[in-house]
């Protein structure tokens, strides 16, 4: 009862004159990209309605971690979350496939495959989760950063507390690599690099930038082994219940908002690469065939998603 009444006191706040006000939880500071691209989001909302529909973000895990924030968005609690796929897949199982390892070969390829025939397919399974798809975004390719020594091959990894998010396909992946994972909340993870908790943690370059975790964790291993997408999802109630106009203009500009955020994800990580090497990381290039061939009995332990697999490796 008390979050529903701090949840309503918030949309009260620069509601002025809005027919409808949306709040969008995301869990990432306001210099990341996907943090900019919920603002372009909320400002093609904006104009297109001439303010009648607003969309308000709250960036920084204000709201709460991307777990919280999806049970939260399912409830009703919140309109809008901006999530990785990840710990959405443990809600929507179809979501598994753009979460296995090393399932797209760039970022060009991620976004054919979720723009197009595919994604809408994967799409229609929010529904039964309670929720509505309103875009796909890049969440960048993530790597392994450690702290106390680097990780320059699959041997390596073992025995290593390495975070990751808190769903079954990560956790397998780190666990055939022979490391021990860690499942905990994003905001943990500074500190307990910085403690020695875990070992090390996995991310793409702008979220280790941008978390500072590079202050923490001065060895990255480019292995690229998961690059799953982000989506901003909505309770599927709330948006029934908008206008056909509103929905046409929310998913409009969830369309222009992908296209923002690709573009912005992808620059920012080459930028972030060049700030945290700049700042004394050390980069390790590593036979990423040698850690594929250690996950790939993690494909076999989802046969239902074989039919599909084929079609995203038909778009490379």
């Amino acid at each position: 009862m008390l979050l529903a009444a701090m949840m309503a006191a918030l949309a009260a706040i620069g509601a002025d004159g809005a027919e409808i006000v949306l709040r969008l939880a995301e869990n990432q500071p306001e210099n990341n990209p996907v943090t900019h691209a919920d603002f372009r989001l909320a400002e093609l909302v904006k104009e297109a309605t001439g303010g009648k529909l607003l969309i308000e973000v709250y960036p920084g895990a204000i709201l709460g971690q991307e777990t919280e924030s999806i049970q939260q968005t399912r409830a009703g609690v919140i309109e809008l979350s901006r999530v990785n796929t990840v710990p959405l897949a443990e809600f929507v199982k179809e979501l598994g496939v753009v979460t296995l390892p090393y399932v797209f070969a760039s970022p060009e390829h991620q976004k054919r495959v979720v723009a197009g025939s595919i994604g809408a397919e994967i799409a229609a399974a929010f529904e039964k989760a309670g929720l509505k798809l309103i875009c796909w975004f890049h969440a960048g390719s993530r790597h392994f950063y450690t702290s106390r020594k680097p990780i320059k091959g699959v041997a390596d990894v073992k025995g290593m507390k390495l975070r990751v998010q808190p769903a079954q396909i990560s956790i397998k992946m780190v666990e055939l690599m022979g490391g021990s994972p860690t499942p905990m909340n994003y905001s943990e993870v500074y500190s307990a690099l910085q403690t020695g908790v875990i070992d090390g943690a996995e991310n793409d370059y702008v979220s280790y930038y941008t978390s500072s975790h590079y202050e923490v964790a001065k060895y990255i291993t480019e292995d690229g082994h998961l690059s799953p997408p982000a989506v901003i999802i909505m309770n599927k109630d709330k948006f029934d219940s908008l206008s056909p106009d509103y929905q046409k203009i929310l998913l409009d500009a969830g369309r222009q908002a992908m296209d923002f955020e690709f573009k912005a994800m992808m620059d920012f990580e080459d930028e972030s690469k060049d700030l945290v090497v700049k700042a004394g990381t050390q980069v390790f290039a590593v036979d990423v065939t040698e850690f594929q061939k250690a996950v790939a009995p993690i494909y076999a332990e989802y046969p239902e998603f074989d039919s599909i697999l084929k079609k995203i490796q038909a778009l490379q």
